[in-house]
């Protein structure tokens, strides 16, 4: 008769193998968050965007396995699934950086002196808009309109919005980011 060591020894085996049957096959767990995400909206097509902001929350950015398993889950065709990806700005199909600047373009800050604040984050950090520093630490980005005209011109580093920026100041928001 097998001891109760032996017995709770020959469970835990037993209850691991039943997990490992449940898990995405490349072993990677972010992917059983889809599926959760996915179960819990009983993977209608109509759930694409909250499954996409998952996806994005759980690996950083939209890379085309991650694309296929959503439309495959959510039984949509890749084009649909990557049309929305890569309509909305809030997604990414590139990783980011470590630090994010984001320049408002909105009407307001446009006119204010938008453009010269990205012309002057280009020359500075050798990247246009939607790229990442080659070192990975930062990414520049732009929005049609962060809500905060009254401040024009903006940016947003890392989550953080700042108003009336000039050249100037935004090469000093992301300076030490780059050093």
């Amino acid at each position: 008769m097998p001891s109760p060591t032996t017995k709770t020894h020959e469970d835990r085996e037993l209850k691991a193998t039943k997990n490992a049957k449940n898990d995405h096959p490349s072993g990677d767990k972010r992917f059983k968050v889809l599926d959760i995400t996915m179960k819990r909206n009983q993977n209608r097509p109509d759930a694409l965007i909250e499954v996409l902001h998952k996806a994005q929350e759980a690996f950083g950015y939209l890379e085309e396995d991650v694309l296929i398993y959503v439309a495959r889950g959510l039984k949509l065709p890749l084009s649909k699934v990557y049309g929305v990806a890569t309509f909305y700005h809030l997604f990414s199909l590139k990783p980011s950086g470590a630090h994010t600047c984001v320049v408002c373009l909105g009407t307001a800050c446009y006119v204010k002196g938008g453009g010269a604040l990205m012309e002057a984050l280009d020359q500075y950090a050798h990247i246009k808009a939607g790229e990442t520093t080659a070192d990975g630490k930062m990414s520049l980005m732009t929005a049609r309109c962060i809500g905060a005209c009254g401040l024009a011109p903006a940016a947003v580093y890392d989550g953080k919005v700042a108003g009336k920026q000039t050249p100037e100041s935004v090469i000093e928001g992301v300076k030490d980011w780059l050093t």
